[in-house]
């Protein structure tokens, strides 16, 4: 059986392998109402959001990825010293690995290293324990910790968990008793209203909806058997536009973060116009840091928030919060998807 270390080495093999590869988000399918008259400036223009109590500078940040080996180690590290630069949020990959195998701690720890001041997010599957969530969230001292749900990996992964009777028991608990803000995120399967409600009910408050068109796990974990048995179900589960569009019931009392294949600051005007008050995004985050590094990385941060203000100012849009009031229309497809699922879209339409 793979060694725990070599499989996070794989995962991140196998993530930029993915890179390439066309992949579809829903994005296409949703457009602005161009306005002629914007009768905005950019100096107007504020990029802040909040997630709970946490207040970010900027709208995205750099959504969980890795840890857990030397290789990944070198990564965080990159990673902690853009998101220092550049004032963003960073999350973490899964830390669990560093519960039982001590050695490791450091290649997640190296982050708070880098970035003392900075708004980090711990990481952990949701089957694990209140008392393990403490623990995580104390080793790299963090602001919040992200729950992920990722039943579809687990399952194709040759050594991964079998039984998921226990996940929303243990958020609840988590949730109510933990000191720092949880993030129940998907690992890129998309999100549903019915799991939506479930979370909201047992007192779930920010939700990362992670939908499909980024980093495919079970492309990932089906590389790693030997029959590639899984290639049917490349396209499971629902694309980042439909996430965003299930968690519309949500949005009056639920923060609602989007991520999946986030590429351009278009991608992200587009969320937060269907209600999102953050973006996560990770797979450019970690094809900048391989292929072109830290200042290449860093001046790609700097362009995104100069073109999401110009954006925003075309709109006519001054703080993030107004971006959902702007009139956009969706493609037959998604408002098809709309009507099947009883989704209400309460949107001015010009």
């Amino acid at each position: 059986m793979t060694t725990s270390w070599n499989r996070k080495d794989q995962h991140i093999h196998y993530a930029q392998m993915q890179y390439d590869t066309p992949r579809f988000n829903g994005f296409e399918g949703m457009r602005f109402i161009h306005q002629s008259l914007s009768q905005t400036k950019v100096s107007d223009i504020s990029l802040n959001t909040s997630i709970a109590d946490l207040n970010l500078d900027t709208p995205f940040f750099i959504n969980a990825m890795t840890g857990g080996s030397d290789k990944a180690k070198v990564i965080n590290e990159n990673l902690a010293y853009v998101a220092k630069e550049t004032k963003l949020a960073m999350a973490l990959g899964s830390i669990s690995i560093a519960l039982t195998q001590p050695d490791l701690q450091n290649s997640f720890r190296i982050v708070r290293k880098v970035n003392p001041d900075g708004i980090i997010f711990a990481n952990l599957g949701a089957h694990h324990s209140l008392d393990n969530a403490k623990k995580v969230v104390d080793l790299v001292e963090a602001n919040a910790l992200q729950l992920h749900l990722n039943t579809p990996q687990e399952l194709v992964m040759p050594e991964g968990d079998r039984d998921f009777t226990m996940w929303l028991k243990n958020i609840e608990h988590i949730t109510t008793n933990l000191d720092v803000p949880v993030i129940v995120k998907e690992v890129g399967f998309g999100m549903a209203k019915e799991t939506m409600t479930k979370l909201t009910e047992v007192g779930v408050s920010i939700i990362d909806v992670a939908g499909r068109g980024g980093t495919n796990f079970i492309q990932i974990e089906n590389e790693r058997r030997e029959e590639k048995e899984y290639n049917y179900l490349m396209d499971w589960g629902q694309t980042t536009v439909e996430s965003l569009l299930e968690a519309q019931p949500f949005l009056y009392n639920t923060t609602i973060i989007s991520s999946g294949g986030i590429k351009t600051p278009l991608d992200m005007l587009k969320s937060f116009g269907l209600g999102a008050s953050a973006v996560g995004i990770s797979g450019e985050f970690l094809n900048l840091i391989l292929t072109k590094g830290n200042a290449a990385t860093i001046q790609q941060v700097q362009q995104w928030k100069e073109e999401l203000t110009f954006l925003m100012t075309m709109i006519g849009a001054k703080q993030i919060s107004d971006i959902k009031d702007k009139p956009f229309i969706l493609n037959q497809e998604l408002t098809h998807w709309c009507q099947e699922r009883n989704i209400p879209i309460h949107k001015k339409r010009g």
